[in-house]
């Protein structure tokens, strides 16, 4: 079994719809270990956008790596993500931010993610699901990482749950 850390992000129409419903269609793929807090962030990137909602999930699966890649794109084109300007909005974003404690290097998927540490907006759910987790190529821990971080765009926890059995598309 392998265990994947995900970070969910949408900032078009029902946003919590949209990551619940994305978190079901994950769980077809495995075991979600657990999820963050929801989170409301600024749009990193291109900032003149509307907030994105952002919640991290572990999730244990026998998919290697570039399977998942492909899984999780597939959750993301099923549910109407076009991907048509990079950092822009969109209905559903899955990134995969770490795999095991692997260090993953090809055309398509680098793991972990490149920018995570540049990004409050994946530390901070990342924190609430793996504070001790050590990022394989800077040998700090989730939690360092975060106090360590100069992004200083706003990442505030909501009341919002996920919506566990919403009718899905």
């Amino acid at each position: 079994m392998n265990t994947a850390y995900l970070l969910l992000g949408s900032n078009e129409g029902d946003r919590l719809a949209w990551l619940s419903i994305a978190v079901n269609k994950i769980r077809n793929y495995g075991t979600v270990k657990s999820t963050s807090a929801i989170y409301s962030t600024a749009a990193w990137g291109i900032e003149d956008q509307p907030d994105f909602l952002n919640v991290a999930v572990c999730l244990d699966t026998v998919l290697p790596p570039l399977a998942l890649l492909d899984t999780m794109l597939s959750i993301e084109t099923a549910l109407g993500r076009e991907r048509t300007i990079k950092w822009g909005q969109r209905i559903l974003d899955i990134d995969i931010l770490f795999y095991n404690n692997e260090v993953v290097s090809e055309p398509t998927l680098s793991v972990p993610h490149p920018y995570i540490q540049q990004r409050r907006f994946a530390l901070t759910p990342m924190n609430d699901i793996a504070p001790t987790l050590q990022h394989p190529i800077l040998h700090k821990t989730i939690a360092q990482l975060l106090f360590d971080c100069e992004d200083q765009l706003p990442a505030n926890k909501t009341n919002m749950q996920l919506i566990k059995d919403l009718n899905m598309p």
